[in-house]
């Protein structure tokens, strides 16, 4: 059944189309996944779907008495109680209470909608999108304020839902376990990939694939056109001017630009760590009135520290990077910071942006920007126009990832992260992890988004919910391990995370050798190396068999590729060192 059929929609904002000519037809049993980058106009597509705002152009046609759920960015609860808030589903209180209980909102049915959290309402809009019936859901960043266990629990819940779906997510899991069908946005056209997230990669790498091949057939054909038209038209005749009118449009013309330019290298300019840098002994905090969210924590952090805190949300992960921070102050205990840290907290509040100043203005206190500023800016991918855009014309996500930039723009050499990936792009969640891959100091990061954690940490500090905090070696794959083989009744009795408890085990003393976290920087640093130099191998091959007779091309080729050859041979000699290192 055909629930929503779309034709050449185009929708725009002020100075710029946001999409042009976007088609697409819904049906029972698609599962669509929704990406593109931030400011593509996602939320706006979804808005002309479902009949909230009309299309600047085309036509939308909706299957006639198609139910339509759906979950937005900002959801209005109105006012009441969590309970009237969701509403009544056919006298299904039951089913109300389970979803609640299974989005950790379990036991607040009668609390009022005017003391829940941003994160809170979110859940309890969810909630409402799901228990109603529907034969089109569509849901806009559900994961946001999930923690993991709730984020799987979906997962299974929309894998078995009937109707259509429409799912916008930066949550990379959740779109490859869901999704059978991806509709791309970028840079005002619409692609569509069948076979999920994985089809979409692939699609998508072929596109920019062709792009370059094209861009390098254009720039061969306007060589020679250029040196045609320098040795001079041989006559006014038409063939001549044609050919003239056609080099004109051939040197001209310009490839699509990348829909991101630029290389997210940030921390030049990061001040150096020194060996002291962060140290919590025997903390606690406690909200008044009210039982320890933790106690006795003992932490030392390196300098080369990527550490996750990972557990259900409402256990006090937040508040110990207040603490780390400064912004709260423990109960109990002390914490020193090193005397060379400068240390950034961005949280899922983020700095407050005045929307009537230009984006520049959120970045530089200067009267004007330098080019250094300018650099960061298009590194992050404000280019120049939108460097001077007022900030109330930038989506939610653009406004997130300004967020971010102005928090890396203090060039801190500690970072604190509290849910980043929130509102952020697929695109922008992968260059933010080669980021902190490369970056020159200690990394603390609040997350429940499983692929994120994956790539960036290497332990994992474990909240357990009654107040017992323990560090995990092994990062995210480690916990999720110990999380999947407890029992419900093992999870709440803690007996394995006892057995690791900071409070009830010293901290480690310092090695006097080097430490892990640095054996593990120096390795990823040199399997990124040795990748970049095998692509350039395998061009290298091509370019080779590519050269045909042309002995001074053969001649050039050779010689790097011998260079290259050898360098990969000697990184893989450093590799095998530093993982013997790291298992000794």
């Amino acid at each position: 059944m055909i629930l929503i059929d779309a034709n050449d929609l185009t929708m725009a904002r002020p100075g710029r189309d946001l999409f042009r000519d976007v088609s697409v037809t819904i049906s029972t049993g698609d599962r669509i996944g929704l990406v593109g980058l931030n400011g593509t106009g996602k939320s706006s597509l979804i808005d002309v779907l479902i009949g909230n705002r009309e299309p600047e152009s085309g036509s939308v046609r909706r299957g006639r008495d198609v139910r339509i759920a759906s979950l937005d960015q900002n959801p209005d609860l109105g006012t009441g109680t969590v309970r009237d808030a969701v509403g009544d589903v056919d006298g299904e209180s039951w089913e109300i209470d389970a979803v609640l209980e299974k989005l950790g909102m379990g036991g607040r049915s009668e609390t009022p909608v005017s003391q829940l959290s941003g994160g809170e309402a979110k859940r309890v809009a969810l909630a409402r999108a799901l228990v109603h019936p529907s034969d089109l859901l569509i849901l806009d960043e559900p994961t946001n304020h999930l923690d993991v266990d709730a984020i799987e629990w979906l997962e299974t819940r929309l894998s078995t839902y009937k109707g259509g779906l429409i799912l916008v997510t930066h949550d990379r899991h959740v779109l490859d376990r869901v999704t059978n069908r991806v509709l791309e946005l970028d840079r005002g056209s619409a692609f569509t990939h069948e076979g999920g997230y994985g089809a979409y990669l692939e699609g998508r790498a072929l596109r920019e694939a062709q792009a370059e091949k094209a861009e390098r057939v254009r720039a061969n054909l306007a060589k020679t056109e250029l040196a045609w038209l320098r040795r001079g038209a041989p006559a006014r005749t038409s063939k001549a001017k044609a050919r003239i009118r056609s080099a004109t449009e051939i040197v001209n013309a310009r490839a699509d630009a990348p829909a991101r330019e630029g290389s997210l290298d940030l921390h030049f300019g990061t001040p150096r760590l020194g060996n002291d840098v962060i140290e919590l002994r025997d903390i606690g905090f406690a909200h008044p009135d009210h039982d320890p969210l933790f106690e006795s924590v003992e932490l030392s952090v390196d300098r080369r520290e990527r550490l996750g805190i990972v557990g259900s949300n409402g256990t006090g992960k937040s508040t110990l990077l207040d603490v780390i921070s400064g912004k709260r102050r423990p109960t109990s205990g002390t914490v020193a910071i090193g005397s060379t840290v400068v240390m950034e907290l961005f949280d899922q509040r983020g700095v407050e942006l005045n929307p009537q100043s230009r984006v520049w203005e959120a970045v530089v206190d200067a009267p004007k920007p330098e080019w250094q500023d300018v650099a960061l800016m298009e590194s992050f991918w404000f280019d120049s126009d939108a460097q001077y855009a007022p900030i109330e014309l930038l989506s939610g996500g653009e406004r997130r990832r300004l967020q971010l930039l102005v928090a890396l723009a203090k060039k801190p050499n500690v970072l604190l992260l509290d849910e980043p990936t929130n509102d952020l792009d697929l695109d922008t969640l992968r260059v933010l992890e080669d980021f902190l891959e490369d970056f020159p100091g200690a990394v603390i990061v609040v997350s429940h988004d499983r692929a994120f954690l994956e790539r960036t940490v290497d332990d994992v500090i474990v909240f357990d919910g009654g107040g017992s905090v323990s560090r995990l070696p092994g990062g995210y794959e480690a916990y999720d391990k110990l999380r999947k083989s407890k029992s419900a009744t093992a999870r709440k009795s803690r007996d394995s995370l006892e057995q690791t408890n900071l409070k009830k085990v010293p901290p480690a003393p310092k090695s006097t050798g080097r430490s892990h976290s640095t054996i593990r920087h120096e390795l990823k640093a040199n399997e990124k190396e040795m990748a970049k130099l095998e692509k350039r191998q395998a061009a290298l091959t091509a370019d080779l068999e590519a050269a045909g007779n042309d002995h001074d091309s053969l001649a050039r080729i050779g010689g790097e590729l011998g260079e290259v050859g050898t360098r990969i041979g000697q990184l893989e000699e450093q590799w095998l060192v530093l993982s013997e290192e790291l298992e000794g």
